[in-house]
């Protein structure tokens, strides 16, 4: 989805959840966009993940689009390293609230 999708989207939906996805070991965040439907839209630029390089960044993003709140995911691999079954895609219960 990219900026645009996301705008029109905002503009017509007001039943969907945004999130600002943060990876361990790097400074690079990314945003999704989950529909109602559960269907999960990245944020795209030409066809390719956009990438963040501070949260700043994310939210001027976000508020040109019209949204001012999301939730922070920080993934991390530890569940991997420790061979347990990974849960990102779970309902996520550690997540933290933004507001900008």
């Amino acid at each position: 989805m990219d900026f645009n999708d996301l705008k029109a989207f905002v503009a017509q939906h007001d039943n969907f959840e945004i999130r600002v996805i943060g990876h361990a070991g790097s400074h690079c965040y990314q945003v999704e966009l989950e529909d109602v439907e559960g269907r999960r839209h990245m944020l795209t630029r030409s066809g390719k993940p956009m990438l963040f390089r501070a949260l700043d960044d994310v939210y001027m993003e976000l508020k040109r689009a019209g949204i001012h709140r999301a939730y922070l995911v920080q993934q991390v691999p530890h569940d991997e390293v420790i061979g347990r079954d990974t849960h990102y895609r779970d309902p996520l219960a550690s997540r933290m609230p933004l507001v900008f």
